[in-house]
Order: structure tokens, then sequence, then C-alpha cells
């Protein structure tokens, strides 16, 4: 009996051919890999505002020379306006930033020495509390508590002042990156139909998988953003504004410290305000820290409670546990893309998932 111990030439072809397409789907990687981010909230910024473009491009004819100049317009329309709906904030917001990180770096300084009995007692109580849970194998005196936390928060504010000057150096860089996002943004209007069937067409998986992925991503995309990232944008704006009205130093700062602590589960946006009303009322401004307790926990948590399910309506059916370490997990790895990238990954794994256990009939 003759054993055939080598391939069929065909057999060879369609391994030397899988080798080259993976070869050049990992150079195109490459090639767009310093653009992903630009690319990636380009995507976001158009799946949000492409039901909008629809609505009002559906009965429009584009046909003749005519028609495709005014589907140029309106397109080049919808993407600068975007761009100026984001770069009026972001000016305003990093105008007053570093000031405010400044001032509230020495606000606390100033608290800290001017008030030696008041936090020499808090950290007197730290201190032997650490002693007691630890049974005496640490000992973190008052002295060193108190050296530890001015030396945190002054590296702190160095490290933000540094990221600040790194970023007016990479202004050139930036106004790149702008001028990238605009250009994606109008290709989208324009010819998403034919970018997304470029898309589907590429990837070798059945048509209607494809499509449901796509369908998926976009409702996704949309929920992810509507149901956690502009909650904790709208709860940051109300703390700034809740902030400023009781004459919080830094306000910008905390509602910056608002937007990222309004991801974490339970006690969310209250790790910053929490703390502001009781020393308040430590400090013995007692009625006015009650008061500002009770308006924050109104004015900006609760808004958490009212807008979530608004923005969701139990679209994403994943437990909000999942969804924290998404978010957390896809930080660590992707930066501040991980907001979205993290729970997108897992939210597309899990669909499939469910279309290879339903095609292969896997319960």
């Amino acid at each position: 009996m003759e054993l055939d111990f080598f391939p069929s030439p065909r057999t060879i072809q369609t391994i030397i051919f899988v080798a080259i397409l993976i070869t050049l789907f990992v150079a195109v990687c490459t090639l767009f890999a310093p653009f992903m981010t630009v690319l990636l909230w380009s995507i976001l910024l158009y799946t949000l505002l492409a039901p909008l473009h629809h609505k009002l491009t559906r009965r429009m004819n584009f046909s003749g020379a005519a028609g495709i100049v005014l589907k140029n317009i309106i397109a080049a329309v919808f993407s600068l306006g975007t761009m100026i709906l984001i770069l009026i904030p972001l000016f305003f917001v990093v105008s007053q930033f570093y000031a405010q990180i400044m001032d509230l770096v020495r606000l606390i300084r100033d608290a800290i020495a001017g008030n030696p009995a008041f936090f020499n007692d808090i950290f007197s109580d730290m201190s032997d509390l650490i002693r007691d849970i630890t049974n005496g194998l640490v000992v973190w005196t008052p002295e060193e508590i108190q050296r530890d936390l001015l030396q945190t928060i002054t590296s702190g504010a160095q490290n933000i002042i540094a990221a600040g000057t790194s970023l007016v150096r990479n202004l050139g860089s930036f106004a790149i990156g702008l001028a990238f996002m605009f250009f994606c943004l109008f290709f989208f209007f324009l010819d998403a139909p034919y970018l997304s069937h470029l898309v589907t067409h590429a990837i070798p998986i059945k048509k209607e998988h494809m499509n449901a992925l796509m369908a998926k991503f976009k409702e996704t995309t949309r929920n992810l953003f509507l149901g956690y990232i502009m909650v904790a944008l709208v709860q940051a704006v109300m703390a700034y504004i809740v902030f400023s009205l009781f004459g919080v130093k830094g306000s910008l700062v905390l509602a910056a410290l608002v937007l990222v602590s309004s991801f974490i589960p339970m006690f969310g946006a209250g790790l910053v305000w929490g703390p502001i009303g009781i020393f308040r009322i430590l400090s013995g401004q007692v009625m006015g820290g009650i008061i500002f307790l009770a308006v924050s926990g109104v004015c900006i948590s609760l808004l958490d409670n009212f807008l979530r399910p608004v923005f969701l309506q139990d679209r994403i059916h994943l437990h909000p546990l999942i969804i924290f370490v998404s978010i957390l997990g896809g930080v660590a790895v992707y930066g501040f893309n991980g907001l979205l990238v993290g729970p997108l990954v897992v939210i597309l794994f899990l669909t499939v998932l469910d279309m290879f256990l339903a095609e292969h009939n896997i319960t």
C-alpha cells in the first residue's frame, strides 16, 4: 500500500495563499495602528450621529453632479460641526484644568499646615488603625503619613502638569490628529455603506453572521457611550456646577475625578463629593456641609439611577461587575481607548460565542 506523505499541489497553494493573506493582514494592521485612536473615536462619533444624518438626507436626491456636490457639502458640514462640538468644551477644560490643579494642591497643603491639630488627630487615628490591623507589623507614624500624603499630592500635580506640557509640545501632532479625524468623519458620512461593505466582504464568515456582528457593534457602541460615558459626562458637568455654586476650590479638577469615579459600582461619584461634604462638617460648617451633601447626592449621584436606565433600556445584558472589570482592564491595556474597547471586546466575544454555539447546535 503506497502512502502519500506529501500534500497535493492544491493544498500547498492554499497554504501559501493563506500565509500571504495573513502576512498582508498583519502589514495592514501595522499601517493603521498609529491612527487607531483617531479611527476608533471617529467611528464612535459617526455611529452616534449617523441616525441624524440619515434622517436629514434620506429624502434628498443625490443624483447628478449637483447631487454629488450637495452630498459632499452635507458630509463636510456634519464633520465640521462635530469637530466644533468637541473643540469648544476641550479648549475650556484645558485652559482651566491646570490652573485649578495648582490651586487645589496649594489649598490642601495650606489646610494641612494651617490645621495641625485637626490633621494630627486624623493621622494619629490612621496610624493606630494600621498598627492594630497589622498587629504591629506595620508602623506608620503620623509624621510619615503627612509627609507621604504631601509628596503624593505634589507628585500627582507635577505628573499632570508634565502631561500638559507634553501636550503643548505636541500641538502639531494633535492638530494632525484632529485633521485626520475630520477627514475620517467626512468619508464616513459620505461613503459609510461602501466602507462597511469592504469590511464585511474582507472577513470570511457567513454574511448573516457578519451583518449580525456589524449590527451588534453599532448597537453596543451607541449604548456604551450613552449608558456609561455620557452618564459620566453629565455627572461631571453637574458636579462642576454644584461645586462651583458652593465655592469648592478646584471644581473642574474634582469634576474630572467624578467622571472617573462614576464608573465604580456602588460608590460612584460619592467617592468625591462625600469626603468634601464631610470635611466641611468637620471644619465647622455643619449646616453648609449637610446641604452640600444633600444637593450633591440628588443632583449628581441620583442622575446615575435616572439616566442610565433611560439610555440603556436593558439593551446591554451584562452584569455591572463585568462591565466595570472590562472598563478597568480596557484602560489598563489600551489606555483611554479602553473605556470603549474593553466592554466592546467582551460583548462582541459573547456575541460570537453565541453564534458559534448556535451554528453547531451546542446548548
